[in-house]
């Protein structure tokens, strides 16, 4: 799960970019789904949960219940890969990609996520591939948090550390 300081860091990160209000969310391996109902408490306009585990699932349902945010949400029990192999065209404004620190499907994931922006987080920083640009990437204790913009949106990147 993402800490406090790191999620607070991220929003303050996605917030520079005022990339959250009024923003399409996706988030990727949702756990609990801290990070879309952070996106939703902030003004975005509508959040798909994505997980595979029926356990984050039903934390994703309660947690929506217990901040009224259920109305403007979606929650998909699959496969990440498999749901981006499935999901519609629509590109959403911005990913939120969290997934176990273990995972090693980056090119792919990548490759396949509808977005305009995306936020990932891992163990150390993460290859984006050709279709991204980064625009932020910073260690917070064992997490790396980078924010990618896809080419064809990109402004030059404004900092990284």
């Amino acid at each position: 799960p993402t800490s406090e300081r790191v999620r607070e860091a991220l929003f303050n990160s996605l917030g520079s970019l005022d990339a959250v209000a009024g923003a399409t969310v996706l988030d990727l391996f949702a756990g609990t789904g801290a990070l879309g109902i952070e996106a939703l408490s902030r003004g975005a306009v509508s959040a798909t949960f994505v997980d595979a585990d029926p356990r984050a699932i039903a934390a994703i349902r309660e947690n929506l219940g217990a901040t009224g945010l259920e109305g403007r949400a979606r929650v998909v029990q699959a496969d990440v890969g498999r749901f981006l192999a499935d999901a519609p065209p629509d590109t959403v404004d911005l990913a939120f990609a969290d997934p176990p620190y273990a995972f090693d499907g980056w090119p792919a994931l990548l490759a396949a996520v509808p977005a305009r922006l995306v936020a990932i987080e891992a163990r150390t920083h993460v290859d984006l591939g050709p279709a991204w640009r980064p625009l932020r990437s910073k260690r917070y204790g064992d997490t790396v948090v980078t924010l990618a913009r896809r080419h064809d949106d990109a402004p030059a990147p404004e900092e990284s550390e």
